[in-house]
């Protein structure tokens, strides 16, 4: 509600916020500046009522013609008109015709104030149900101290606004147990080191910012170190893999190499062992019938296979 900002104006110190009808507890503090700022006696005059200039005669006062007014008296007359210029400066279309009629600043401003703030009867019980949201002001979870801040601000403000009184050690032991249990630390140590009563609530709210910032700090660095283990994890385990991945490599070849020498010496066996093993001196030669040699051996075979031939042919015939 606090951060809902319904006027038209506000950057400029010569020009007064601009009142649509929402939020006036807000737009009231900054009208009230902003006539001060002009003048002190012109929020008089709308305190208390328009001045009128009177003379006593015969013992009774009676307003005196403006004829006779002296340059002091038309200041303070003035006074008046340039607060109902003020006034109906600073409100929309709809809240000017609330108050268009009235015939003084005063008027104005008290139809104003009870249009939107209500009777006595209504601030009283405005003011009950502000005091018991305050009596319950807790901070909420995962809320930060700069929007504890804020919500806490705005109930003690319109508390104040409604006649509520407060002093410094009551709201800042209100601050201070309203935290949750993850503030217990610094709720306990901030009393024993600073004095309430003497400290603003501003103050308080500035300690547990820094605090806060400090909180965060430590998450961040905490934060980055878990990630930087986290890699470095992962690291070492994907370097006994490749390892492991190089290890089968060299067995595998090792296995094929060895499976090579193998079957180079089984090889070299078979030739080695085939000469001696064979020995023509132990068989018959076929094409002669002679010991001591084989037929691929005999010298004359071509001769001797053309010799048999023909001795065959002959006996055939």
């Amino acid at each position: 509600m606090a951060d809902k900002m319904p006027f038209g104006e506000g950057a400029s110190i010569n020009r007064s916020s601009l009142f649509c009808g929402v939020n006036y507890q807000f737009w009231k503090v900054r009208i009230k500046n902003f006539i001060h700022s002009i003048d002190k006696g012109i929020w008089e005059s709308i305190e208390n009522g328009p001045f009128v200039p009177q003379v006593k005669k015969d013992d009774v006062l009676v307003d005196k013609f403006s004829s006779e007014w002296t340059e002091a008296e038309s200041k303070k007359v003035k006074f008046d008109w340039i607060a109902k210029n003020i006034i109906t400066s600073a409100l929309s279309c709809d809240e000017f015709f609330r108050v268009s009629q009235c015939s003084s600043a005063k008027e104005m401003w008290d139809i104003l104030e009870v249009t939107h703030e209500g009777t006595t009867d209504v601030k009283r019980a405005r003011k009950h149900a502000m005091i018991q949201e305050y009596e319950l002001f807790r901070m909420q979870k995962g809320e930060s101290i700069c929007d504890v801040q804020k919500r806490f601000s705005h109930i003690v403000n319109h508390l104040m606004s409604l006649g509520k009184k407060f002093d410094e050690e009551e709201l800042n032991i209100k601050v201070l147990k309203c935290l949750d249990r993850t503030w217990q630390r610094k709720v306990t140590i901030i009393p024993k080191s600073k004095d309430l009563t003497s400290m603003t609530v501003a103050s308080l709210f500035g300690k547990l910012r820094e605090h806060e910032i400090e909180i965060q700090r430590l998450a961040v660095q905490e934060s980055e170190e878990k990630h930087n283990k986290s890699i470095a994890l992962k690291a070492s385990k994907q370097q006994p893999d490749s390892n492991e991945s190089e290890e089968e490599n060299i067995s595998l070849l090792s296995r094929k190499f060895s499976k090579f020498l193998r079957k180079r010496q089984a090889c070299k066996r078979y030739d080695s062992k085939k000469p001696s093993e064979f020995n023509s001196n132990k068989y018959t030669c076929y094409g002669c019938g002679e010991q001591g040699h084989i037929k691929a051996e005999y010298p004359n075979n071509e001769v001797k296979e053309k010799g048999e031939k023909g001795k065959k042919l002959r006996k055939h015939i």
